[in-house]
């Protein structure tokens, strides 16, 4: 059985405010620099044997904490990017809420397809793609996977065998961690959205 830490990155100034999207450069604030240390002190006495994140800064820079605490380097994987949000990249929420295709994007995520970007579908392709790979490279570890909210929603909706239109359903905070197990067969959800201290079960959970 192979254990997935799934951890959103930590907060950076778009979170809540605008569609920071792919844009380069957007780097952790100081409140979410903190959360990255934090987030290393509760999982680094953990087995974790590797460490994946999106190759954005601020899912960087959420890693590096628990890489230096475990002396691992973090490998980026294009799967676990951002969404492509497309002509809608920089816009703020407040913009974002005249526009109508905005609204259909969040009450019809399954079939609604960003302006020059993704649909949730391709989002969450690629994404399980890689954890189908990095499950078959670490067969029975613990592995760190550092992402974006959406991203994470969406592979959870599809663990739960969930429409993507109900993927705000599902809460995925800043430094939050969600637990999968992979074994051979469909994924099992062990914690979603952890964000205090470590449950000690989860760990040796079967």
């Amino acid at each position: 059985m192979t254990t997935f830490l799934l951890i959103r990155h930590a907060l950076c100034d778009p979170v809540g405010k605008a569609i920071a999207g792919r844009t380069p450069g957007v780097h952790l604030n100081k409140r979410g620099q903190a959360q990255a240390e934090a987030l290393a002190a509760r999982l680094g006495s953990l087995p974790i044997s590797a460490i994946y994140s999106s190759p954005l800064e601020r899912a960087l820079e959420t890693a590096e904490p628990l890489a230096r605490r475990l002396r691992f380097a973090v490998s980026p994987l294009a799967g676990l990017n951002e969404v492509d949000f497309g002509d809608w990249t920089g816009l703020t929420l407040a913009a974002l809420a005249e526009v109508p295709e905005w609204h259909d994007f969040n009450t019809h995520r399954s079939r609604t397809r960003i302006p020059h970007g993704e649909i949730m579908s391709e989002v969450v392709a690629r994404a399980s793609g890689e954890l189908d790979r990095l499950w078959r490279q670490h067969d029975s570890d613990l592995v760190a996977v550092v992402s974006h909210g959406d991203v994470l929603r969406g592979l959870l909706s599809h663990v739960l065998g969930m429409p993507f239109d109900c993927l705000h359903r599902l809460e995925v905070e800043p430094a939050s961690v969600s637990v999968l197990s992979y074994s051979g067969g469909a994924p099992r959800l062990l914690l979603m959205n952890s964000t205090e201290h470590w449950p000690k079960e989860v760990s040796s959970a079967e």
